[in-house]
């Protein structure tokens, strides 16, 4: 995957795209990545939804119990309890079992994300799922890609319709009630939880814990879906506090030098950006993927600014101005930016 995505031509798509723009072998290898994203997101979200039901990872509270991988995971402290075990015999299962697998996990989920940044959010993450998703459908309703911004973001053969509103907010609750529902099977037997739910017994803590579950994330896809990816979200904080402290970490490097050539991103190709700024319409994050690393800490490597770039400057006949960078590349390229911000201090 390293090559692909060092090579900088690999983005998913904000719109509907000509075909005339995915003439370029750059652009249909750039569109396949992106076929290849959203296969992965698809693959993941329905991992997220069977895994408890499959006994793949949950934590069984009525019989204090960890599933993993289909089997019971002990950690050897029932056995040192019942006396079949020493004490240094339960001390070395508990750190073969539990620390050292969680500490090889972390290491390697941590390593990929300080030098690829918020992989794991762009490509697997199933709330960034829910997120694209619920930013396409508010789109259509409003031409906005959150509730709090100002202005709207023209996006080519997207008229906002307010026919699209129910439909947004019904999708906020299915996946509220989705998420909420998911979350107890982790906690309790799937079949216990669906059962209860098909026949109407679920207990009184249950039918709490789903309602009050399902308004907060309700609530949270309407209204604060970002701003739980950029602040809110341990695992993504940890994925950029990773990423920006490798100065070799892959970037979505901006040719300045043909700076110029944005003017008529949405002049020379209006068909493709109605409203130009092609890659800051992509972004489902709401950045600004020309601006400097710094001010990219919640890019989740997702690729959009980068095929938006690609389709209206292959309709130019001109080479993107965007690109994914890694390694020496993309130390070069921290370093620029280093150097004409302490221009600007000066």
């Amino acid at each position: 995957m390293e090559t692909e995505l060092a090579a900088g031509t690999s983005p998913a798509s904000a719109g509907p795209i000509p075909s005339t723009a995915l003439a370029t072998p750059t652009a249909r290898k750039a569109a396949r990545l992106q076929v290849w994203r959203r296969r992965t997101q698809t693959g993941f979200f329905l991992l997220f939804l069977l895994a408890p039901a499959l006994n793949l990872l949950r934590f069984d509270l009525y019989d204090t119990q960890l599933w993993f991988l289909g089997m019971r995971w002990s950690l050897g402290i029932d056995a040192l309890i019942r006396g079949e075990v020493s004490a240094t015999q339960a001390a070395m299962s508990l750190l073969l079992r539990a620390f050292v697998p969680g500490l090889l996990f972390v290491a390697l989920f941590l390593g990929i994300a300080y030098r690829y940044g918020r992989l794991y959010c762009g490509w697997l993450c199933p709330h960034f799922s829910m997120v694209e998703s619920l930013n396409h459908l508010l789109h259509r309703a409003c031409g906005k890609l959150s509730l709090w911004d100002r202005s709207t973001t023209p996006r080519a053969g997207v008229q906002p319709q307010a026919r699209w509103w129910p439909i947004f907010g019904l999708s906020c609750v299915l996946m509220g009630f989705l998420w909420a529902i998911t979350l107890l099977t982790y906690l309790l037997p799937p079949a216990v939880i669906w059962g209860g739910l098909v026949h109407g017994s679920l207990t009184v803590n249950q039918m709490r814990f789903l309602v009050a579950a399902t308004l907060i994330f309700s609530a949270e896809f309407a209204f604060a879906r970002h701003l739980f990816c950029r602040f809110g979200c341990a695992v993504g904080l940890f994925q950029s506090l990773a990423w920006m402290a490798n100065p070799r970490g892959m970037v979505v490097a901006f040719a300045r030098e043909r700076a110029r050539e944005c003017k008529s991103c949405g002049t020379a190709a209006p068909a493709l950006v109605p409203g130009g700024s092609a890659c800051d319409s992509a972004c489902p994050m709401r950045l600004h993927p020309r601006n400097i690393k710094r001010m990219m800490f919640s890019c989740v490597q997702c690729g959009q600014c980068l095929e938006a770039c690609e389709a209206t400057q292959t309709a130019q006949h001109r080479a993107p101005t965007l690109e994914w960078q890694v390694g020496v590349d993309a130390l070069r390229e921290t370093l620029r930016q280093r150097r004409e911000e302490l221009k600007e201090r000066d």
